[in-house]
C-alpha cells in the first residue's frame, strides 16, 4: 500500500465550481432560452467528469489532492481527493450528467425550467462538496446545504401532494441537521476541528482515552443526526413521501444525493472521523449494525406492499442503502469493501430504475405495477433496463448487487457476525419477492383490454419507443450495472477503489 502524500491543488474547487456556476448563471435565464440553459448544463457536467478522470491515477496512487481556506480562525474549509471522496464524486459526477440529460427531455414542456435547473446544479454542487470534504465543518456546511436546495426540487411541481412531501422532506432533513450540527459543535467544543484520517482523527483518539463516555455520546449525536438522509429506521418516513417529486428528481434523492449523503456521512464518522478499530473499542459498532439490518429487512417488507412503482423503488432504497451502513459497521476488510463499493452499485441500479418508471409514466401514463402488464412489448429497451437493474439488485451474478452482497457475507464471516448472513438472505427472498412480479407483468402477462396504453404513442418517432434523452441514461446505466459487476476485478473498478479504503482503514 502506498502511503499517502498530500498536495495542494485547485482542482477539488475546481470540481465543486463546475456546478456552481452554471447554476447560478441559469437562475438568470428566461424560460424560452433552452439552448443557452442546455450548452450550460451539459458543458458543466461534461467538465466535471473530465476533471474526475484526471484524479485517478493520482489519488489510487497515494496522492491527496486538498484545497484549503480559512473560513474562521482556527476554522478552514477543506476539500480533498482521497479514495473515498474519489468514489462518490465519480459516481455523482457520472450520475449528474446522465440525470441533466434525462431531466432535458423529461422537462421539455414543463414550466419554471431555469428554477429547476439552477436548483438541481446547486443541489450537485452541495452532493459534491460533501463528497470531497475533508473535515467536519465543510461536510456539516454542504450537507445544511444540500437540504435547502433540494427542497424546491421536491416541491417543483407546486401541487398540494409535491408541497406535502416538500414539506415533510424539509421537516426531517432540517431535523436532523440541526442534531448534526449540536454533535459537530460538541465534538468541536471538546477536541477541536476534526479532519478526516484514514484510521481516526488523532483528536478524537485522545478524547475516548481520556473520556470514553464523552466520546460515546458524541457518536451517538452524529449519527443520529446523519441517519435521517440514510433513511435509517425509524426516521426514514421522509423519503417515500418525497417521491411525488419528478422522476429525475426522484434518481437524484435515491441514487447520487441525499441518502448517499446521509450514508457516505456514517463512513466518514465511524471510519474517518472514530477510526474503526476505537468505534469498536467503545462499542457503537454492533448496535449500529443491528438497526442497518432491522432498516434492511424493514424496507424490504415494505416494499412489498406497495402497488405505486415509485413508492416500491422508494422502500427498496431504505433497504438497500443500509446495507453501506451494515458493511462499515462490520470489522472486517472484506465487508467494509463490499458495503463501500455499493455506494456506487446501488447507486447505478436505482437511478436506472427511477429513469425507467420515470419513461413508464411520462410515456404512457402508467405509475401503478398493477398497470404494467404487456408493457415490454409496448417499451422493450425501457423494460429491458428495468429487468437488468432490478435483477442486479436482487443480486443476481455477475451484476453489481450480487459483488456487493458476496463481499457482504463473506466479510460477516471473517467479523465473526454470522447473523448478518441471515439478513442478507431474508433480504435477497424479499427483493426477489418484490420485483420478480414487476418483471413479469412487464414481459409475460397479457394487457387488459382497454389498457389506456394501447395505440398510446404521442412520442413514439420512427420506430423509436420514447426520447432518445430519456431512454439512453436508462439503457447506459442499466448497462454500467452490469459492467461494474463484471469488471470488478480491474483497477480503478468501484471494488477495487472500495477496497483500497478499506484496507487503509484497517492497516
Amino acid at each position: 500500500m502506498n502511503e499517502t502524500v498530500t498536495q495542494a491543488s485547485w482542482i477539488p474547487l475546481a470540481i465543486l465550481l463546475t456546478s456552481l456556476l452554471p447554476g447560478l448563471v441559469i437562475f438568470g435565464l428566461r424560460e424560452h432560452q433552452v439552448r443557452w440553459r442546455t450548452t450550460l448544463n451539459l458543458a458543466g457536467a461534461i467538465i466535471k467528469v473530465g476533471l474526475v478522470i484526471v484524479l485517478v491515477p493520482p489519488v489510487t496512487s497515494g496522492l491527496r489532492l486538498e484545497y484549503r481556506q480559512q473560513l474562521l480562525p482556527g476554522v478552514d474549509l477543506v476539500l480533498i481527493t482521497d479514495p473515498l471522496a474519489l468514489l462518490f464524486v465519480g459516481l455523482s459526477t457520472l450520475l449528474w450528467l446522465l440525470t441533466t440529460i434525462y431531466a432535458i427531455g423529461y422537462l421539455e414542456t414543463s414550466a419554471n425550467r431555469s428554477r429547476f435547473f439552477g436548483f438541481f446544479s446547486l443541489c450537485v454542487t452541495a452532493t459534491v462538496g460533501i463528497a470531497l470534504s475533508g473535515n467536519l465543518v465543510t461536510f456539516l456546511l454542504f450537507f445544511e446545504v444540500l437540504t435547502l436546495v433540494t427542497y424546491p426540487l421536491v416541491a417543483h411541481r407546486g401541487t398540494k401532494a409535491a408541497l406535502r412531501g416538500a414539506r415533510t422532506y424539509l421537516a426531517y432533513t432540517v431535523t436532523g441537521g440541526i442534531v448534526l450540527l449540536g454533535g459537530v459543535a460538541w465534538l468541536t467544543a471538546v477536541a477541536g476541528p476534526v479532519e478526516f484520517r484514514s484510521r481516526g482523527a488523532e483528536e478524537v483518539i485522545e478524547l475516548a482515552a481520556a473520556d470514553p463516555g464523552t466520546a460515546v455520546g458524541i457518536f451517538a449525536v452524529l449519527i443520529a443526526g446523519l441517519a435521517v438522509k440514510a433513511a435509517l429506521v425509524p426516521v426514514h418516513g421522509w423519503l417515500p413521501i418525497a417521491m411525488v417529486a419528478p422522476a429525475p428528481v426522484s434518481a437524484l434523492l435515491h441514487a447520487v444525493a441525499v441518502v448517499k449523503a446521509g450514508v457516505f456521512g456514517i463512513i466518514r464518522v465511524v471510519h474517518d472521523v472514530f477510526g474503526v478499530h476505537l468505534a469498536s473499542d467503545l462499542g457503537v459498532l454492533t448496535p449500529l449494525a443491528v438497526l442497518a439490518g432491522v432498516t434492511i429487512v424493514y424496507g424490504s417488507v415494505r416494499a412489498l406492499a406497495q402497488d405505486e412503482l415509485k413508492a416500491r423503488l422508494a422502500y427498496s432504497t431504505v433497504s438497500q442503502v443500509s446495507y453501506i451502513t451494515l458493511g462499515a459497521t462490520l470489522l472486517a476488510v472484506t465487508a467494509t469493501t463490499g458495503g463501500i463499493a455499493h455506494l456506487v452499485h446501488q447507486g447505478l441500479m436505482k437511478v436506472s430504475l427511477f429513469f425507467c418508471a420515470g419513461l413508464f409514466a411520462e410515456v404512457l401514463g402508467l405509475t401503478r405495477v398493477s398497470q404494467l402488464a404487456g408493457v415490454g412489448r409496448r417499451m422493450p429497451v425501457a423494460s429491458a433496463s428495468f429487468t437488468v437493474a432490478a435483477l442486479g439488485m436482487i443480486g443476481i451474478p455477475p451484476m453489481a448487487g450480487f459483488v456487493s452482497k458476496w463481499y457482504l457475507g463473506v466479510g460477516a464471516l471473517e467479523a465473526g457476525q454470522p447473523w448478518v448472513l441471515g439478513v442478507l438472505a431474508a433480504s435477497t427472498l424479499l427483493n426477489a419477492a418484490y420485483f420478480l412480479p414487476i418483471i413479469y407483468v412487464l414481459w409475460f402477462k397479457d394487457p387488459d383490454e382497454g389498457a389506456a396504453w394501447q395505440g398510446a404513442d404521442t412520442h413514439q418517432r420512427h420506430g423509436v419507443e420514447a426520447p432518445l434523452p430519456l431512454l439512453v441514461p436508462a439503457l447506459l446505466t442499466a448497462v454500467f450495472a452490469i459492467a461494474v459487476g463484471v469488471l470488478a476485478g480491474l483497477g480503478y473498478s468501484p471494488l477495487s477503489l472500495a477496497e483500497l479504503v478499506a484496507v487503509r482503514s484497517y492497516s
